[in-house]
């Protein structure tokens, strides 16, 4: 049997294995828990535990729906602010790789959301996990994760864009009602780079692209709707965003071929060159059985896995077979080998 076919098993359990793995963290940067304050002592304490970390190992920020209400009042409606807060973050900073989310018994909100709007809040790259002991609509869980992302890097976000990323979490989780989270997240998503990559900030021809998108997208958005992607779409344009950073980000979600391929064999290399830094950072310390069997839970990186499963970006297979010829050998294995299958297969 030919030395490429023998491969191919591990070759597949090492890529569903490394392409689950978030970036490094940044040695420099701390890891932060955000509490909600409403939760009883036996609830803080399992989501400690669901973190997979302790009270003692990383710093604890309490959030109140008084922090909550600083950017969602006036936003989404007191049903969604509600009067008590019960949903918990845990952020790690980490130095590439666009962001990754994970999120349990969040019910208004997903990762992919979640990711996407801190995009928006000015984060470039970081591992967040953000879940609550009981379901909760999540629409405050953006608050917590802002503020631990800049108590965890040092860095302070914009007021301004930590308003427009709210804005952007309601407006799209009310968009899902309506068409389906998946393509109210796609429209937003495609939205939102046209017009940072192609810096427009014009109303008229932010509109046009919410038409433009939305054409490709088979979504009818009514006039209210419309209306309040502009006006967001017009404060995020007011701002300066790495285009690079955001897209990675973006393309991490959508599963594209290039940012997924070249990520896939990155993390392929460190697992081969023996890289333990490489650990798979906070996502994948997560123990889901502390919230119980009934637990709603998302991520980014089901998507990645998606893809390596299904194979179905055009050309992305030929790319993971070139890669594993390259670390087996030569085409000439192959070659010689299928001689070999062909005169056997009698």
């Amino acid at each position: 049997m030919k030395k490429f076919k023998k491969i191919i098993p591990l070759a597949l359990a090492v890529t569903l294995t490394c392409a689950s793995l978030p970036m490094i963290a940044n040695a420099d940067s701390s890891k932060v828990v955000t509490i909600g304050t409403n939760l009883s002592d036996d609830q803080k304490k399992s989501m400690y535990e669901y973190f997979g970390t302790s009270k003692d190992s990383v710093e604890t920020i309490e959030v109140t729906n008084q922090d909550e209400r600083k950017y969602m009042e006036g936003i989404a409606s007191e049903a969604q602010i509600g009067h008590k807060t019960y949903s918990c973050s845990y952020v790690e900073p980490t130095t590439s790789g666009g962001i990754q989310v994970k999120v349990a018994n969040l019910t208004f909100v997903t990762s992919s959301m979640i990711a996407s709007t801190l995009t928006t809040s000015g984060v470039e790259n970081c591992n967040v996990v953000a879940a609550s002991p009981i379901e909760v609509s999540g629409t405050g869980a953006l608050t917590g994760i802002m503020m631990a992302y800049e108590t965890a890097s040092g860095e302070k976000l914009d007021e301004g864009q930590k308003e427009a990323a709210t804005e952007e979490l309601v407006t799209t989780g009310e968009l899902a009602d309506d068409i389906g989270q998946d393509k109210a997240t796609d429209l937003m998503n495609d939205v939102k780079e046209n017009v940072i990559a192609n810096d427009i900030s014009d109303e008229d021809k932010i509109a046009d692209t919410v038409d433009e998108k939305a054409k490709d997208l088979d979504v009818n958005l009514t006039d209210e709707q419309k209306d309040k992607i502009v006006s967001l779409m017009e404060k995020i344009s007011q701002y300066d965003y790495d285009v690079k950073s955001l897209q990675q980000t973006l393309n991490n979600l959508e599963g594209k071929s290039e940012g997924f391929f070249t990520k896939l064999v990155n993390n392929i290399k460190g697992f081969f060159g023996g890289n333990d830094s490489n650990s798979g950072g906070i996502i994948s310390q997560t123990k889901d059985d502390i919230l119980g069997s009934d637990v709603v839970s998302n991520s980014t990186l089901d998507d990645i896995k998606d893809k390596v499963q299904n194979a179905d970006t055009e050309g992305w297979w030929d790319k993971v077979v070139n890669f594993f010829k390259g670390l087996t050998g030569s085409d000439s294995d192959s070659s010689d080998s299928n001689s070999s299958d062909d005169s056997s297969s009698n």
